[in-house]
């Protein structure tokens, strides 16, 4: 039937089709070559690990034979005195000693190794992992939410090497334990095996279908418990907002609403596990009561005796066992290709930003000229709305360029199609004459490009290591020429641990200006020849905003500057500047003569001059 909106199969809601479409697309993105690759690595302790494996359900095989033969001496063996019952039980006895001595050892060596193969093939795929999504290019971080990358980087390795170390020890062990348990069964009594393997085909149907249902129970408790934890995420990662709006009602509310969801599917998963465990223990008995009915009717009729009822009861446990296992097992081989295929999909993942080219400017022949020449840009998340409306300008080598505008004019993305963060949609972008396409990226960023912006952002270590973030192989006191510079020194100098105080997350011990003054630092080091400043001074107060500007003024010295300009008393001394509006360069020049033309720098000068 033809109707208008979405089609779902038959009975199930919108959010579960959805859900087993999302799970069956991270299933089709495993990538089964690549994680054999990663086997490989480790093929000797992955086939001692097999080898153990088997062992251990060989022995498990045996282990019910040999138990029904000594049940049948113990029989026998009423009425003897002590001395000949030791003797007749010691065969068998030492025997089965010796099954459960070696189940216990290769048990030890099947574990031990695959611990260490789950371990290094996981490190493996999260360094990979990681370094895949560091490569990807800013328009993948547009997209994504920190808190989905950590989950793969976390939870999804995790899950999947759980489910690797399940199904290489329990998957094996179980399925050879289950046709070697069947095989043994048949040779001790054909008739009860047939009867016993007509009602477990029942129960396998039916645990099938069940498992299903538990199953897509399962996916979607997981993708809510996902949502509260996204929830959370976003509310301590603006922690110093929340409590400054006081959000914290709101931001509880919020997350107990997820949380709730999250609860009530998982506790309806719980009923329906707790409902499957309760009819495969019901059956579990029956098949036992069943057992031992038929067996002593048979034993009854000497048609088996006391050990063959023993050996047969407890390989039929070992079966169920095994197909119980085999069963969970399958919910874990989904759910670690599903995971293993959201971590692939990372991996695999190749930026859309060409940045093969190799190119670099000798440093004898290198000027700093800048050049943004018809430059048309759209931002990937927003393609639909032009940023950059055929831009050409020109900065000479050692010359101060600030560019001006109100909020969404495009200052900013000037930076960012400099420091080629994006690609430009028409037009290019040049550093002395070379189309920066052509320029090998990752030189061009850490030996030409200083950017210093309004929020500089500080990691979670040491102010020393901060600094040498601009030039990692530095020595201390290079670090420390650079503080002195930029006017870092003396503050740091009062803190009890010196330049190892450790900044907090994003530097949040530290005031603005002294944040600033740190990345002001971490440039002067990194020493470049073209320095990017996008509005470094704007959120800073007057006094803090001095001590800045003179860092910066020191900085600027022999350098091409290009300065995004917030507050225009800070450019009143750049070579020339430019006003941007809605996209387009409408006005250019030096600070007296666009004052004198009473035009949009006019009006933006008056505006702040009225302000202050």
């Amino acid at each position: 039937m033809i109707r208008n909106g979405p089609i779902y199969c038959k009975g199930l809601p919108p959010e579960e089709e959805n859900l087993k479409k999302d799970a069956r697309s991270d299933i089709d993105k495993f990538d089964y070559k690549k994680f054999l690759n990663y086997l490989y690595c480790h093929k000797l302790l992955l086939i001692a690990a097999i080898a153990a494996s088997f062992a251990v359900a060989m022995f498990n095989i045996y282990i019910p034979t040999t138990l029904g033969a000594l049940v049948n001496l113990l029989i026998s063996a009423k009425g003897a005195s002590t001395s000949e019952f030791f003797k007749a039980v010691k065969g068998p006895a030492t025997s089965l000693f010796g099954l459960y001595v070696g189940q216990a050892v290769c048990t030890f060596l099947y574990i031990h190794f695959l611990a260490q193969i789950g371990e290094r093939v996981a490190a493996h795929m999260k360094n990979d992992l990681f370094a895949a999504i560091l490569r990807q290019d800013i328009a993948f971080f547009d997209k994504q939410r920190t808190g989905e990358l950590l989950n793969r980087l976390t939870i999804d390795v995790q899950d999947f090497k759980s489910a690797f170390k399940q199904v290489i020890s329990g998957g094996l062990r179980a399925t050879i334990q289950m046709f070697g348990s069947a095989g043994t069964l048949l040779v001790i009594s054909p008739k009860l095996t047939s009867v016993l393997m007509l009602f477990m085909s029942s129960v396998i149907i039916g645990g099938t279908y069940v498992g299903f249902l538990l199953r897509t129970l399962s996916m979607q408790a997981q993708a809510q418990a996902e949502k509260a934890t996204l929830v959370a995420e976003d509310a301590l990662a603006n922690i110093r907002t929340v409590r400054a709006f006081v959000g914290e009602p709101l931001e509880e509310q919020k997350f107990c609403k997820e949380v709730a969801q999250s609860a009530e599917l998982n506790m309806e998963l719980g009923f329906g596990i707790a409902l499957f465990q309760a009819g495969t223990n019901l059956f579990l008995n029956s098949m036992i009561l069943g057992t031992l009915f038929l067996g002593g009717q048979m034993m009854f009729t000497g048609k088996m005796t006391a050990g063959d009822v023993m050996a047969f009861l407890v390989s039929a446990q070992m079966i169920q066992r095994s197909m119980a296992t085999v069963s969970m097992l399958f919910g874990s081989v989904i759910k670690g290709l599903c995971a293993g295929g959201r971590v692939f999909e990372y991996i695999n993942k190749s930026p859309e930003m060409n940045t093969d080219c190799k190119h670099v400017i000798e440093k004898c022949l290198f000027r700093g000229d800048v050049e943004f020449r018809n430059v048309v840009f759209s931002y990937p998340t927003r393609p639909e709305i032009e940023v950059l409306k055929k831009i050409s300008l020109c900065i000479p080598a050692g010359k101060t360029i600030a560019v001006v505008g109100t909020s969404g004019d495009g200052k900013s993305t000037l930076v960012s199609l400099l420091e080629r963060f994006y690609d430009v949609d028409c037009g290019a972008v040049l550093v002395d004459g070379y189309d920066i396409r052509m320029l090998d990226i990752d030189w061009l960023r850490s030996k030409v490009i200083g950017l210093i912006t309004q929020e500089p952002s500080l990691f979670a270590t040491t102010i020393l290591e901060n600094i040498r973030y601009g030039k990692p192989d530095a020595t201390d006191e290079e670090v420390c020429r650079a503080a002195k510079i930029a006017n870092v020194h003396n503050f740091v100098m009062g803190f009890p641990d010196g330049y190892h105080t450790m900044v907090g997350e994003r530097g949040v011990t530290l005031s603005g200006g002294q944040k600033q003054r740190i990345a002001i630092a971490r440039a002067i080091l990194k020493n470049p020849p073209i320095l990017v400043l996008d509005e470094a001074t704007s959120a800073l107060d007057s006094q803090s905003e001095k001590i800045v500007q003179d860092s910066i003024d020191y900085l600027s010295e022999g350098r091409t500057v290009l300065i995004i300009a917030h507050r225009l008393s800070t450019i009143s001394n750049a070579d020339f500047i430019v006003v941007l509006h809605k996209g387009r360069i409408v006005e250019m020049g030096t600070h007296e003569q666009l004052k004198s033309l009473k035009g949009f720098y006019w009006n933006l000068f008056r505006a702040q001059q009225h302000d202050d």
